[in-house]
């Protein structure tokens, strides 16, 4: 069981993403768009945080990573205290504009971990667009699974660490949503616990990836 106070560190507050591209760049719909949150220690500590038990969040190193293998990152450090709902909604905001700029919705992905998995999820359920794909990594905490009234809908992948007690399947978010048949879960075993998403681990990292350049092709 999660301890109300555990509970309460990650589920408090959400992600400030950056615009549809910080650059200035007009969003380009050749491309594929990647929306990374991180989770809530980088709101306090800063963008190379270290946590006792998991480790150093090497966050800088993830978004290098994904803007390795193609993928165009929108990210940004949140504030500390950030609300998940308003974030949601930010969120929402920015891959409207992206879908206005003529992008198709097959080429978005929202990729959020822990606390900002909080955010994804609530993303996956105020956008409503099954075209559009979700990574959860390590979010299904019991505050997102006790609330009946939440359903999520998109192309969804959920990735979850065997020995995470904080963030667990995603299962009865999925069995009560309008995912339907667009959604798949892993289990990884790297003995991490939490700290298994502080890094760059091909055990997510591959899939997340994967399904990000592969799941949402859309027709030819």
């Amino acid at each position: 069981m999660i301890m109300p106070a555990l509970l309460a560190f990650v589920l408090m507050g959400a992600s400030a993403l950056a615009a549809p591209d910080p650059t200035g760049t007009p969003a380009d719909p050749d491309v594929r768009h990647l929306f990374y949150l991180h989770g809530r220690i980088i709101e306090e500590q800063g963008l190379r945080p270290e946590h006792p038990e998991f480790g150093v969040y090497e966050y800088e190193d993830i978004l290098a990573q994904l803007r390795a293998r193609g993928l165009q990152v929108h990210a940004e450090a949140r504030p500390s205290g950030a609300d998940v709902a308003e974030y949601a909604d930010k969120t929402v905001g920015e891959i409207r504009a992206l879908l206005a700029a003529g992008v198709p919705a097959e080429r978005i992905t929202v990729m959020g971990f822990s606390k900002g998995g909080a955010i994804a999820v609530m993303t996956a359920a105020r956008l409503g667009e099954p075209r559009v794909n979700f990574v959860f990594l390590a979010c299904c905490f019991q505050g997102i699974l006790q609330n009946e009234e939440l359903s999520v809908t998109g192309k969804i992948l959920s990735i979850y660490e065997e020995s995470d007690v904080i963030g667990r399947s995603c299962g009865p978010l999925f069995s009560r949503s309008n995912a339907g048949p667009a959604h798949r879960e892993i289990m990884i075993e790297t003995g991490l616990k939490h700290g298994a998403f502080y890094r760059v681990q091909p055990e997510w990292f591959e899939p997340a990836v994967a399904w990000a350049l592969e799941a949402g092709a859309p027709p030819r």
